[in-house]
């Protein structure tokens, strides 16, 4: 007698719980609840399935079961055989999703993203697709999993890992191409786009690069690096970008206003923030922290006259490559390459924002308080201890200093 109690005479019912004995396990069986399949696992409780106790129900349903038993075990127990046959529900159904078309549909709901943000990190229409495009952004290679006709992710954790195994692990490219992924799949079903199967993993297991020790130039490297560049222009922007702390790509966006005591210089550029919706910081104005000579007295370039009667800075290509653009010029010359040789000898990185960096070096050596140095530079106080902590002064060797002193005294 089966264990279901009902003697089944067809052969198709034989054939597939044979099926599912082979494939699955011993503990797993299936039996007629009322004309449609029901599958029992036994200690563990059972589950009706949404196929007709039929020989074409059975057909349908023993790809879904294999599944299911193949989720249940990865699952280890966390997962009860309710939620396992939902994701694969999922995984499972016959309905065919037009990517291309869901994609302009969510378009919309990223109103912040530019065009080429959107063409670089999101999705790139299939118009758009060329040979030369070798690594298509992750809402495409999310839609190519997802199109697959047998071997689609049965949940969202799976296809978050999936379509980002390119970018390697603690890469920028990855933090991204997550973010971006994880949006659009809250959206998706939310909005009922996709099953609630798709949602988003709440963590995905991942780890970071080391960050990199950006070098900060000293004011008389600055001003050895300007007595070798003869172009005017590049050395303008390089005082600029000293003086102000400025980002390479903040020299667009530089104007003289009218304040409470006077001229002022502002920086009128409003980087994204990042993961927060769109927000971007805020405009700011400038403060001077000279450069000073061998004797220790600063130098005064008039940076701020020089903006205001409209001297030139170099051209600094697209909007967006500023730091590109003064890297590319600086590389070429000696003397950069005889700076940068110098920072590999404290395995620091000498990149083009080495000049903010000294910035912030000499606003902690003149005690200025945390938040007004990260007001000065155009982000948060959390931002900035995040890049620039190790210039904070502790205290410790003034510490040890004076107890030497005092042994010594003694």
């Amino acid at each position: 007698m089966p264990k279901g109690g009902i003697v089944e005479k067809e052969s198709w019912v034989k054939h597939f719980r044979n099926q599912i004995k082979l494939t699955c396990s011993d503990n797993w069986y299936v039996t007629n609840n009322r004309g449609r399949i029901r599958l029992k696992v036994e200690g563990v409780g059972s589950i009706s399935l949404p196929y007709d106790w039929t020989e074409k129900g059975a057909a349908l349903a023993i790809d879904r079961i294999k599944l299911g038993f193949k989720r249940y075990v990865e699952a280890k127990g966390k997962l009860t055989l309710t939620a396992v046959f939902q994701q694969t529900q999922a995984s499972s159904s016959k309905h065919q999703i037009d990517w291309p078309s869901l994609m302009k549909e969510y378009r919309p709901f990223v109103p912040t993203v530019g065009d080429r943000t959107w063409f670089k990190s999101y999705y790139i229409e299939p118009e758009n697709m060329t040979p030369k495009i070798k690594a298509p952004p992750v809402l495409n290679r999310a839609g190519q999993l997802m199109e697959h006709p047998t071997k689609k992710p049965i949940d969202g954790t799976e296809l978050m890992m999936k379509s980002i195994k390119h970018w390697g692990q603690g890469g920028r490219g990855r933090q991204i191409a997550r973010r971006v992924l994880k949006g659009f799949l809250e959206w998706a079903v939310m909005r009922g786009k996709l099953p609630a199967a798709y949602a988003p993993p709440a963590i995905t297991p991942e780890k970071r690069n080391p960050k990199r020790i950006g070098y900060a130039l000293s004011d008389s490297e600055i001003l050895r690096l300007l007595e070798n560049i003869p172009d005017e222009k590049w050395r303008f922007a390089i005082q600029l970008c000293s003086v102000f702390g400025l980002r390479p790509e903040e020299l667009r966006y530089l104007v003289v206003k009218e304040g409470q005591e006077g001229k002022e210089l502002w920086c009128t550029y409003r980087k994204s923030k990042g993961g927060k919706k769109g927000e971007r910081t805020e405009p700011r104005q400038l403060h001077p922290l000279f450069v000073v000579d061998e004797n220790n007295q600063p130098i005064d370039w008039n940076l701020q006259s020089r903006i205001e009667i409209g001297e030139s800075l170099p051209l600094l290509g697209r909007v967006g490559k500023g730091s590109e653009a003064l890297g590319t010029y600086l590389r070429r010359k000696a003397i950069w390459k005889s700076l940068k040789e110098e920072s590999k000898k404290i395995d620091e990185d000498l990149t083009p924002y080495c000049f903010r960096h000294r910035y912030a070096k000499q606003s902690h050596k003149q005690g200025f308080p945390i938040a007004n140095i990260a007001s000065a530079m155009g982000h948060t106080p959390t931002v900035h201890l995040d890049s620039y902590a190790r210039f904070k002064p502790d205290g410790t060797a003034d510490l040890y200093a004076k107890a030497n002193q005092a042994k010594v005294a003694a």
